[in-house]
């Protein structure tokens, strides 16, 4: 689904990814994990041509780099940030058809408004109050939500249980395998070890701009000397 190959960003001078590699199957859920500033979230931007790449992001077979954010989506890749950028002064209904492609009609895809209240009933009791209201964890699940909205075939999700507390971390952890076993393929940029090695197929760590890592969790939680390294404070 998503082939990502040599890629490599920059912010003025600074190299920031040097040659990362990725993929992504078809309803797979893959974790990238490492520490701050090592490049996981300039990875999702540059995969969507919020920065600059230089190298290969093959989506569906087809070449992305080079492309504009808008295009990459309309292809159907989706992309959850992670600072949960909500309309506030819009109501969760509101925010929801913001996810809409253009000329795209509610229920068009395999989501629609009235599925994603069916799935997460805390949504619906808000269905029809400012956004700003929610608490942190439902403004994760709505933002989540929009972007399925649009119908993508892979979400890259940046940091979903930042700040959130252990028991919304576990029901975050159940939508993304709901998601997952719908069809869509996940990329999930984590800190959280152990909500990663729990619902994750594979594992990429990444340190200084490259990946030093690809296996299994199980492959992973063996490997004390990568951990110890490149995730442990």
């Amino acid at each position: 689904m998503l082939d990502v190959t040599d890629l490599h960003a920059y912010y003025g001078k600074s190299h920031i990814l040097q040659g990362v590699d990725f993929s992504v199957g078809e309803g797979e859920i893959v974790a990238l994990l490492g520490r701050n500033g090592v490049g996981r979230s300039t990875t999702c931007k540059a995969v969507m041509g919020e920065v600059e790449p230089h190298g290969s992001v093959k989506f569906k077979g087809q070449e992305l780099a080079g492309k504009k954010s808008f295009e990459i989506a309309n292809a159907g890749l989706g992309y959850v940030p992670e600072n949960r950028d909500i309309f506030p002064g819009l109501t969760t209904r509101q925010n929801l058809m913001l996810g809409l492609k253009p000329g795209q009609k509610d229920g068009a895809g395999r989501w629609s408004i009235e599925n994603m209240f069916e799935q997460f009933s805390n949504l619906r009791e808000r269905a029809d109050i400012e956004a700003s209201v929610l608490s942190g964890g439902e403004k994760q699940m709505l933002t989540i939500c929009r972007t399925l909205m649009g119908d993508p075939s892979v979400i890259m999700i940046d940091e979903p249980t930042e700040g959130l507390a252990p028991k919304i971390v576990q029901q975050v952890g159940e939508m993304l395998e709901m998601i997952a076993a719908r069809g869509v393929s996940i990329l999930l940029v984590e800190q959280k070890l152990t909500i990663a090695m729990k619902i994750s197929k594979r594992v990429y760590v990444m340190g200084h701009g490259r990946m030093v890592f690809e296996g299994t969790p199980s492959e992973l939680e063996n490997d004390t000397e990568t951990r110890k390294e490149w995730l442990e404070v």
